[in-house]
This record gives C-alpha cells, structure tokens and sequence, in this order.
C-alpha cells in the first residue's frame, strides 16, 4: 500500500470564491484585481461569458509547480448596467454556478440573452432561477422540463422582493443577490438553513437573524468600487488530498492556505468527529475569509460516518462523494440522509455513489433523499470499471481510493477532473513517498 506525505503547496484555488469574485469585479465600478484566480473549466466559463457579455478582462499566467497557472485576473467595468448584449447564446459548458449567478446579473440588463450549457448542464432545474426573477420583473423562459436554455429579457427597473429560499442553494441565494443589487430598494433574502456565505461576505452585505430565519439584506442600486480579491485554496479540493491520506497508512500531509470558512470546512469537524485527528495551523483572516494550514496524519483508525443533519448536509454538500467513498473504504459504512439535492448536481451523485460502491461490492441501498452502506460482501481481485457520469468529483472520489487503497479501479472520462482540479493527478503523484 502507498504512502503519501509532504506540503501542498499549489491546490486550486476556491471555485466558489473565484465565480463570485469574477462577477463582483464586472458589477465593480474601476478595476479589480483578482490574485489565485483558479484555472479551473468552470471558472473559466465565467470569464467567458463575461467577455461574450461586454466586459473586459484579462488573464496574467506564470509558471507554477504543476505547468501553467492564472494566477492574476484583471477587471475593468463601469459598474452595475456595463454589460453589452451578446451576440450569441452565452456558453457556461458544465458550470452551474455560472449559469444560475449569472442570470441574476442579466435580469437586470436592459436586453435579451441566453444562456446554454453542455449535455449535463442542459438537464439541470433551473426553475429556481426563474421564480425569484420573474417576481422581479424580468421575462425568464426555459425548456419544457423546466431546464436550459434559459432565455431572458432583462429590465433596468427590477423590483426589490423579500424571498424565503425554496431551497438550500447559496446559487440561487447569490443570484438574487446579483440581481437584488439592480433594483430600485431593498431586497430580504430568507434562509432557514445557513448556506456557504461567500457573497454576503464579499460584497459586505448586513445579515440578521431572526429566530431560525437567516436574513440577508440587499441595497438597491448601490455603488460598487472595485477592490482586490485574494483567493484562498479550495477546502472542497482539500478533502480529496485530506482523504488520501486518511486512507494511506502511515501518510502525512500538510495542506496550505485554505478556506476555512465554516460553511465550507464542515467535513473537518465530522472526520474528526470520527477520530481523523486532523489539525489547523496557522490560522488568519484575509478578505473576510477564516484561511489555514491542514494536516493530516494517519494515526488511528476512523469511525463510519453519518450525516443527516440539513444544516450539516447544506455544508458539505460537494464534499459527500469523498466522505461517502472514504467511510465505505475504511469502514465499510456510511449513512446519509436529507441530501435530495445531490440528485440535481453534474450528475445524480447519489444514484452514481451507489452503483459504484455495488460495482466494488459493497452492499448499498438508495432513497430518495441519500443511501446507506452496510458492508462489502464482495473484493474484487480484477479491475473494476467506474463509471464518472461525466462528474468530477465522483471521478476524484473513486481515484483516491484506488490511489489509497491500492484497488484496480478504471474511471471512465477520468479528465472530467479538469472541471475543478486540473493538476489533480500530478499532485497525487507529488507526494507519494
């Protein structure tokens, strides 16, 4: 069995955060500059249909430790109404944290756009996009089903709403944020379930709570000067290299600079719940953002994992592949429930885990809203054939455990690893002692 040790140095940085800093700087009024920026494809679209959309930007590359990194982005805008319309449908490929924060913006626009994506976005509900939009003022139409393209005929006279969210999305909440930021007035965004707060934080919005209501408060037609961005490395890309060496006896690894922010390293505090033992050093504020060094020493075995909580779920929503595969490898258990939004991610994630957790013979049983796995009944001595379902955290998850465990495992699409971690392998390769 391998053994992994050694400095992360070079992890991606934040997804979420870049998408949010990118489209922050296009509502900014001079320029922002935005240092980490990650290279990862769906940032990459964002800027993308940004620049489709008027805006100008520009991207500073130097090499780094795994080829050529951005390391810069460079923002300059006029503020809120800077956006000119394009001259065909805005491509947002697999992100859909572009596309639905995106539309926000493009409400509020005084022309008419669309917004596409690839076979696996093109499937995902975006009637939650349209619902507080249309209650805005702005003419949203979808698909048949419910999905893209969505088309819109945006308006500069939006009106402010108070919308209780429908669902935990910090998508959809930033989306009416960004449109929220148009209106003529305030604007009441309700959560009942704290979701990743990266926009509020970012564009230092006033926060109440009432009760169980989270309330976020959105000033109309505000002016936004442009300021810098530094973004921290993402705790989701983390989990993957923290469950490679959980799952590595004898493994130790320290993982610098990242994103502590406690709507985004919940999976922390469950694996050392379950007696990971992993540890924070050197701990900072930057931004407005909790930023810290993590390691990670396999010293002790870990206990099966159960999540059920909705506010914890909520938290940990992109980490639960990894935590589901890392628990069934290393106890042959997992358990999860309240986690119905999986099934609306790049792929149904909670039917994907399944059937290839059943490939690898564990014993598995699915519901609606999560699963159970009871054992394994089967180790298999051949090569198993995983199935991505085009989705890269389900492909990241499995490769750790074959990587960890020493287990054949042949992922089908395995690049789909380039949507969020492009120097995923290399890195793995990096501290395999």
């Amino acid at each position: 069995m391998r053994v992994f040790k050694g400095e992360v140095t070079a992890l991606p940085p934040d997804k979420s955060i870049s998408h949010r800093a990118a489209l922050i700087g296009a509502l900014s009024e001079g320029t922002t500059e935005i240092t980490n920026f990650s290279g990862g494809y769906d940032n990459q679209s964002t800027l993308g249909v940004l620049q489709a959309a008027g805006i100008a930007l520009r991207q500073e590359t130097e090499a780094g430790k795994y080829g050529r990194q951005i390391r810069k982005v460079v923002i300059e805008s006029q503020g809120l109404w800077s956006f000119q319309p394009p001259s065909a449908p805005l491509m947002c490929n697999n992100s859909g944290s572009t596309m639905r924060m995106f539309a926000g913006i493009l409400a509020a626009q005084p022309f008419t756009s669309e917004l596409i994506g690839d076979n696996s976005l093109m499937k995902r509900p975006m009637k939650r996009v349209a619902d507080p939009l249309r209650l805005m003022g702005a003419d949203v139409e979808l698909s048949v089903s419910g999905a893209a393209p969505i088309k819109i005929k945006g308006t500069k006279d939006l009106m402010p709403i108070e919308y209780r969210l429908p669902v935990h999305s910090a998508q959809v909440k930033s989306l009416v944020a960004f449109a929220a930021l148009h209106a003529e007035g305030e604007t009441r965004i309700i959560e009942t379930v704290p979701s990743r707060d990266h926009t509020e934080v970012m564009l230092g919005l006033e926060t109440l709570v009432n009760g169980l209501d989270r309330i976020i408060v959105v000033p109309g037609r505000k002016r936004i000067v442009a300021k810098p961005f530094f973004i921290p490395a993402d705790p989701s890309a983390a989990c993957f290299i923290v469950a490679l060496g959980l799952l590595a006896r004898g493994s130790e690894i320290i993982i610098r600079d990242v994103c502590l922010n406690p709507t985004r390293a919940a999976f922390l505090d469950i694996l050392n719940v379950a007696g990971a033992g992993i540890s924070i050093e050197n701990k900072r504020i930057i931004g407005g953002e909790s930023i810290g060094d993590i390691l990670v020493q396999n010293n002790a075995g870990l206990d099966s994992l159960l999540i059920s909580d909705p506010q914890l779920v909520a938290c940990v929503i992109d980490e639960i592949p990894m935590l589901a595969v890392l628990s069934a490898f290393a106890t042959g258990q997992f358990e999860l429930h309240n986690a119905a939004e999986l099934r609306t991610k790049e792929s149904d994630r909670i039917d994907a885990l399944v059937v290839n957790l059943q490939r690898l013979g564990f014993d598995c049983e699915q519901y609606p809203d999560g699963f159970i796995v009871k054992g394994r009944k089967i180790t298999h001595s051949n090569t198993v054939v995983i199935d991505s379902f085009d989705d890269h955290r389900i492909a990241m998850s499995f490769a750790i455990a074959s990587q960890a465990t020493g287990v054949a495992i042949d992922i089908t699409d395995i690049n789909v690893v380039g949507v969020s971690f492009p120097n995923f392998f290399e890195m793995i390769e990096s501290l395999s002692v």
